[in-house]
């Protein structure tokens, strides 16, 4: 809005309604540029800030002053660092029993006392561990296979050779599993372990580990098909989804790719099923791929705010639980950005809720139900009505309100944990699974190729699974490769599941 000063119009009536217009854009230019501000600082704060949102102690205090157990509160005294290191050293955990031993004696050099000359009688000995490295090893095995001839009938006979992984190819089941598990789950691009073989004198190019990798997948696709109707079959999932670069050869740059995490975790409540991970790789983020993926799925879906998950509901049997955090993380940002004193508030009745979620962590659906009916029930109906209560008093285009708008847009899926102890407070679960994904990502840069990104997904659904059920990953790769070679009966793949697996051997973690 322009206005000439110097000639004002002399109406009273139409001074005041310049005055009204003046006061709006300016109310509307202050609400953008506190807007604008805040999208600055949670950009700055993304590149150059940290990335937890931890609290304020203070902000839990109301909340954790009635709970029953033992919480330390973030701010209180610690000890001095030597009486740490002194505590954690008396509590140092065992060594494993599985790790081999190398016994080293240490005896005095004669029988005899130096000091009277009478001889020594053993009264006891001091036992010590030290935990020692062997480095790495490349060898070759070499199979040897005597043919035999009949000179009578001219037959020859030789022993079969024995199947091998990648027909033709020379890496064990050992070494294909070490390759998988150094990208997979050490996050080791393949050009960085050609270079560590190179240091052992071994020449293998980028392009032979690439295609061991496709080869050792060939076999186990059928292993994550298994895994993925073992997950699908459950009634409550997390599911979320990260980008994934993809190399896209005919463009000279790379298309932006989808990793689909559905990941199962009972354990917050007891439940009978164990812990598992599935990645589903896709090309794009259209909503037509969860619901690809869910098509057979009937329960509850603890999602974040992803709109294409919402078609999913119009089946009927599909309920989504929302997510706590996401909710959290928006007033979050306000409160780091601007300070503002409503998102702080914000923050203290969500930490309020989590309190009590840590509680009764691991407790019986029964008991998680009833404590959430005593106890987070009135925090929730305080919660609602405070934030409709603030929302008029915000301007209606920054960020808190957006946080607020967000918040009670969802409150139907955001409350459904009241009704369903088995129902989790957020979807941290998936979100866990998806933080290898982003290391791998860093790393490696970017797969491929389509096929690599399913590639991609199929080791990350064995290799996560292992890692939440407590399975070393090397040791089940080493282990179920030679089983499928060796033509493990198709209906009996669930028996190579990490969780069966880990029942049906003695390998630990």
């Amino acid at each position: 809005m322009q206005l000439n000063l110097n000639n004002l119009p002399t109406d009273t009536e139409l001074l005041h309604r310049l005055v009204r217009d003046i006061v709006c854009t300016i109310d509307h230019r202050d609400s953008e540029i506190e807007r604008l501000r805040s999208i600055i600082k949670q950009l700055q704060r993304a590149q150059f800030g940290r990335r937890s949102e931890r609290l304020d102690p203070d902000q839990l205090a109301l909340g954790l002053e009635d709970l029953d157990g033992d919480l330390t509160r973030e701010g209180e005294s610690r000890p001095p660092v030597e009486k740490q290191h002194t505590e954690r050293s008396s509590r140092r955990k065992p060594l494993p029993d599985h790790l081999p031993r190398q016994d080293v004696r240490l005896d005095v050099d004669n029988m005899t006392c130096g000091c009277c000359g009478g001889a020594l009688h053993i009264i006891g000995e001091s036992v010590s561990d030290m935990l020692d490295w062997v480095p790495a090893q490349l060898r070759v095995i070499r199979t040897t296979r005597p043919k035999y001839a009949c000179r009578s009938c001219k037959t020859v006979m030789q022993a079969p050779a024995p199947e091998r992984v990648i027909a033709g190819g020379m890496a064990t089941p050992a070494l294909l599993a070490q390759v998988l598990v150094s990208k997979y789950c050490d996050h080791t691009p393949l050009y960085r372990q050609s270079q560590i073989f190179a240091r052992h004198g071994v020449d293998l190019p980028r392009s032979t580990l690439a295609g061991w990798v496709g080869g050792a997948c060939w076999w186990l696709e059928a292993l994550h098909i298994c895994l993925t109707k073992s997950v699908f079959a459950s009634d409550h999932l997390f599911a979320d989804d990260t980008p994934v670069p993809v190399l896209d050869p005919g463009r000279g740059r790379t298309k932006t790719g989808r990793l689909w995490v559905h990941a199962r975790e009972q354990r917050g409540w007891g439940g009978p099923e164990p812990p598992a991970a599935v990645y589903m790789f896709g090309p794009d983020r259209r909503a037509e791929r969860p619901a690809t993926h869910l098509e057979n799925f009937k329960g509850v879906l603890h999602v974040d705010g992803y709109a294409g998950f919402e078609p999913l509901t119009g089946r009927g049997d599909v309920v989504l639980a929302a997510c706590w955090s996401h909710t959290r993380r928006r007033f979050y940002e306000v409160a780091q950005a601007t300070s503002a004193p409503i998102a702080t508030e914000a923050l203290r009745r969500i930490a309020e809720l989590y309190a009590i979620e840590a509680n009764v962590r691991g407790q019986s659906p029964v008991h998680r139900l009833a404590a959430r009916h005593n106890r987070s029930r009135p925090i929730i109906d305080a919660v609602r009505l405070w934030l409709e209560a603030q929302l008029p008093l915000v301007p209606g285009r920054s960020t808190l309100a957006e946080a607020i708008r967000y918040a009670l847009s969802r409150w139907e899926g955001l409350t459904r944990f009241l009704h369903d102890s088995r129902i989790e407070l957020d979807t941290n679960p998936v979100e866990r699974a998806i933080r290898p994904v982003a290391l791998g990502r860093k790393n490696h840069l970017f797969a491929g190729s389509d096929g690599g990104g399913r590639r991609w997904a199929v080791l990350c659904s064995l290799i996560e699974t292992c890692k939440l059920n407590d399975v070393e990953p090397y040791a089940y790769l080493h282990d179920v490769l030679p089983r499928m070679v060796d033509g493990h009966p198709v209906n009996r793949l669930d028996e190579l599941l990490p969780w069966a697996w880990k029942a049906g051997n003695l390998v630990k973690s």
